[in-house]
């Protein structure tokens, strides 16, 4: 969840790195009187979100500055479209613009592709999620992202549900047959009956062992299409199935249409573009300095 809390630390670290001592550009060359309007504009299609972190900077820099007609999270926005209107002492605003924009556009991002992902698989019963390939120190505003683009959030971090990887059934020395039913089982007591047990496998084989300890999910990793068929119908709804691995927007559709409940997609987080965003002065005939620029070029 995006606390208001997260917003102000994360806006307050960003504005520590990028003006520790000042803007010395917006404070010798700007009048500390001077006000004027920007424009929040796309420069380019998308889904929008991070509008908390946008007030958060400017309202950090200086209470005095508005954000009026802010589009919501998960609004789809055409190019040219403005997103929000920023008006105040111009200092702050020159001094907030990058920090603004630097969230916005990377949240956008997240949440555009994670649109194109949940689009994809429309009319399946599969969803879309996370994982824990995130920026470090940024992962709440990532997974908000994600949800603002329409998709589900995996686990936030290791202390909220257990998931055994191959590594840790290696370590446990039990990857197959009765002993791995056997570690489960023992794992299941130990953790208690409200806490999550998702168990990846990598092959078909290990599935029943591990159904059979009464786990909550099983991932299936990096399975082919006709394998993650085989595997949702073995494991017939006794536990939810993921699939993972090899997942695109040219693959997303296909292994959807196998059945599984969802399907977790680092790229969402890791591999992201970040949108085209930018803030537009308006001059004194209300034009914005992107306009001007338009016209002139024309």
């Amino acid at each position: 969840m995006l606390t208001t809390h997260i917003v102000a630390e994360a806006v307050r670290a960003a504005l520590q790195e990028d003006s520790p001592w000042g803007d010395l550009t917006a404070e010798l060359t700007i009048a500390a009187e001077s006000e004027f309007t920007a424009l929040f504009n796309a420069r380019e299609p998308g889904v929008f979100a991070g509008g908390p972190l946008v007030v958060e900077a400017f309202r950090q820099v200086d209470p005095r500055i508005t954000v009026n007609d802010l589009v919501p999270e998960g609004h789809t926005f055409s190019a040219g479209e403005t997103l929000a209107v920023i008006s105040g002492p111009a200092r702050g605003i020159l001094t907030a613009e990058r920090i603004a924009l630097n969230f916005a556009q990377r949240m956008s991002g997240i949440a555009t592709l994670t649109a194109q992902y949940v689009a994809a698989v429309h009319g399946t019963t599969a969803a879309i999620a996370d994982t824990r390939k995130t920026t470090p120190g940024l992962r709440a505003l990532e997974k908000h992202a994600v949800r603002a683009g329409g998709g589900s959030n995996h686990r936030f971090g290791l202390s909220d549900a257990i998931m055994v990887k191959d590594n840790h059934l290696v370590a446990l020395g039990a990857t197959d047959g009765p002993e791995l039913t056997e570690a489960l089982r023992n794992l299941r007591a130990r953790a208690g009956h409200t806490t999550s047990i998702i168990v990846e496998v990598d092959r078909l084989t290990q599935l029943e062992a591990v159904l059979s300890a009464n786990v909550t999910g099983v991932l299936l990793d990096n399975f082919t299409l006709d394998e993650l068929a085989q595997g949702v119908a073995l494991v017939g709804g006794r536990a939810v199935c993921e699939a993972s691995g090899g997942v695109n927007l040219d693959t997303v559709a296909a292994i959807a249409a196998t059945g599984v409940d969802v399907i977790s997609v680092g790229r969402i987080t890791h591999g992201v573009t970040a949108l085209d965003l930018g803030l537009d002065a308006v001059d004194a005939t209300g034009r914005s300095n992107a306009a001007a620029i338009a016209s002139a070029g024309a």
